[in-house]
């Protein structure tokens, strides 16, 4: 039997703790069992042109003691992780797969990072499991520092991975990972503290919800989809405001007329998505402000999504409270409407609402155009060498650098300025010849290379390669042949 699988997307399982370890004078840590001497061992770090650095590494029954990695903080943590337990990667195993039961087996031993991965073979069998090693605690989630000097929140066991989520042959025909929750209702176990927002597998669903025949145009049209449900949704709410508020501002009014009839769909070249989000931030900080105190002011526009946050400060505020959910909770604000959250300045919703949007097309960032602020330059990606980028003239080829583009954190492409989809590959169960691959930039390393950046055209403007998958099409495909050999 012909299989295939892939790997899309994390599923985020908590796999930490930090646990605050109770040190006497003596420089022993407390325990159920008594006062224990910690373990030492020495860590040299040579830095280029400097003087190496030695680092004492201080580990307890939980792992290394990180304080100092924690700006602020004055307890001892120590930092417990699955990795510390260990690490195996069957993919030797799943590649020669042929069933659902030896795919599943082979990835039973998988153990870090967990993964959400996807099965399907010429059958027409497909099934979805969850990965990685997820622990069991005695109590708590992972969310909070808890005590390291008795058993109360220690790991018990790891969830036995025929218990973690997964499904085969699901009666929808339909199977969507795209790092939202993935635990039933009911489920017995606690497995992520936070699952992304669940636009992305919610709009992959309504598209193959369809039942049409899906060819890899389809598929391909699919991954590449900027449809943003939270933020069409938002406009819709914005726009209702401004042409019932008591007096909206004339840049309040413009920004309505730009989003009137917008289709949802983030396009590089619309000002639309830029004022939806514009708004959304200034009402998350309408919002939060009463509740988390006045931000500084930020020093230029910058996306604010889930995946990507507009400043950083040690001092907590509406800006940097942040959380991978909110645009949930700004959808329930908006449903709802709940009196709670209306700041008393404003008398009902559509004023505040009115006063987000005139927050956003006034700030200094704006132009005074309002049809000119086109959200691909605030959403723009950056695509450069770590090292070549940094080098005058070199930095012009080694890297695509800052290009507007089309999409957000929110659509089936996810892409902000600093995050998009590593690969999109297609998988033909009828003919796998015809499977297609593409990579962002390309497979060459050597930046002089004709493949060094050969991808990176399909990848920004949304095409991809065909990828040969028996011996015979491999032959006929391939204009270059690397033999590896042992040296004699």
């Amino acid at each position: 039997m012909q299989t295939w699988s892939f790997v899309p997307a994390r599923f985020g399982p908590t796999v930490t703790d930090l646990y605050i370890e109770n040190f006497n004078a003596e420089g022993s840590y407390q325990t159920p069992k008594g006062w224990v001497r910690p373990e030492h061992r020495t860590e040299t770090i040579h830095v280029k042109g400097k003087p190496d650095v030695t680092v004492d590494v201080k580990v307890t029954r939980h792992g290394p003691i990180i304080t100092e990695l924690v700006p602020g903080e004055s307890r001892q943590l120590a930092l417990r992780w699955t990795l510390y337990d260990g690490l195996r990667f069957p993919f030797i195993d799943v590649n020669e797969a042929q069933n659902w039961e030896e795919f599943t087996k082979a990835f039973s031993t998988f153990g870090a990072p967990g993964q959400n991965v996807v099965y399907a073979d010429v059958n027409g069998n497909i099934g979805y499991h969850a990965t990685g090693r997820v622990p069991v605690r005695a109590a708590g989630d992972g969310s909070l520092p808890v005590s390291g000097a008795d058993d109360g929140h220690e790991w018990t066991s790891y969830i036995p991975f025929d218990k973690l989520p997964s499904t085969y042959n699901p009666p929808s025909g339909i199977i969507a990972t795209a790092n939202g929750r993935i635990t039933p209702d009911g489920y017995p176990n606690s497995v992520s503290m936070e699952w992304d927002a669940p636009w992305r597998t919610a709009r992959i669903y309504q598209v193959l919800a369809s039942r049409r025949k899906f060819s890899r145009a389809d598929m391909l049209a699919l991954q590449t989809d900027i449809h943003s449900e939270p933020d069409l949704f938002a406009a819709k709410n914005f726009l209702y405001a401004i042409d019932h508020a008591s007096n909206p501002s004339a840049r309040a009014r413009r920004a309505a007329d730009l989003i009137r009839g917008w289709d949802g769909r983030m396009l590089a070249g619309s000002a639309a998505p830029t004022i939806t989000e514009a708004s959304l931030r200034e009402l998350r900080r309408l919002l939060l402000e009463p509740k988390l105190g006045i931000a500084p002011p930020e020093t230029s526009l910058k996306v604010d999504s889930e995946y990507y946050t507009d400043t950083e400060s040690s001092t907590l505020s509406w800006r940097t409270y942040s959380w991978l959910l909110r645009s949930v909770w700004i959808e329930n604000i908006l449903l709802n409407r709940p009196k709670q959250w209306l700041p008393e300045k404003y008398p009902n919703y559509d004023e505040l609402l009115t006063a987000a949007v005139d927050a956003a097309v006034s700030e200094s960032q704006a132009p005074k155009d309002l049809t000119s602020w086109k959200w691909g330059v605030a959403n723009a990606v950056e695509i450069q060498h770590p090292i070549l980028g940094k080098l005058p003239i070199i930095a012009n080829w080694s890297g695509p650098g800052v290009k507007a583009q089309s999409g957000n954190g929110y659509t089936v492409k996810a892409v902000t300025r600093g995050i998009g989809p590593s690969e999109r590959f297609t998988a033909d169960l009828a003919d796998l010849d015809q499977s297609t691959l593409n990579i962002v930039t390309g497979q060459g390393g050597n930046f002089l290379s004709p493949y060094y950046m050969d991808q990176w055209k399909a990848w920004y403007d949304g095409t991809t390669f065909i990828l040969p998958f028996s011996p015979k099409a491999v032959a006929a495909a391939k204009t270059h042949e690397l033999t590896l050999e042992p040296d004699r």
